[in-house]
């Protein structure tokens, strides 16, 4: 069963991110250098979300334990914000025309002795813009299904209750007194049922 469903969502999430690919290219003119920053932008921006469909496809199919989602602290800063930065530094520095946000990075990069290398990665831009939504989807996980409880079996790591004699005493009181010296044989308990001293 559970193959059966990662594979149903995958293939969904195949069909979605293709739908997100086919959009991309319906935002960009014929001649993508003539696009506006807008178009650019937007066209981008899909073509990222259908990376993150991809990764969430996965999330909801089971791969992780099933649960409810939750973003992983460390994947989000140690993989995330990384990949953001040179992913979104590379595809600004591509950036159509002569707007700002684009004008800047390409100055910077060239100040950096970086133009070379940026401008050879110019024909993967739609592949860095994709794995920067598949990167974003990979910083979910889920906190898995929650077990059910036996009742009354104590959780791991809980202490189990002090044990007690049938008036509310401690066992280790009683303990303790004798081991002072009080040798007195302890009072017969009640039997729960008759309310009679057990016989000894």
């Amino acid at each position: 069963m559970y193959g059966l469903t990662r594979a149903t969502l995958t293939l969904i999430g195949v069909a979605a991110a293709g739908l997100l690919l086919w959009l991309a290219t319906q935002i960009l003119p014929e001649d993508p250098s003539a696009a506006s920053a807008g178009e650019y932008w937007a066209s981008f921006g899909v073509v990222a979300a259908a990376g993150l469909v991809i990764a969430l496809s996965q999330l909801l199919g089971g791969w992780t334990k099933w649960g409810w989602p939750r973003i992983s602290g460390n994947v989000f800063l140690l993989g995330f914000l990384p990949a953001l930065v040179v992913g979104g530094w590379i595809l600004a520095a591509q950036e159509p025309g002569d707007a700002w946000l684009g004008r800047h990075v390409r100055g910077w990069t060239d100040d950096l002795g970086l133009e070379g290398l940026v401008n050879d990665l110019e024909l993967m831009i739609p592949a860095i813009a994709f794995g920067i939504g598949l990167v974003f989807g990979l910083t979910f996980d889920t906190t898995g299904p929650r077990s059910a409880r036996t009742k009354g079996v104590p959780a791991a790591g809980a202490q189990r209750p002090a044990a007690t004699d049938g008036d509310g005493r401690l066992e280790e009181d009683r303990r303790v007194r004798l081991e002072d010296g009080d040798t007195a044989e302890p009072e017969p308990e009640p039997t729960p049922r008759t309310g009679e001293p057990a016989e000894k």
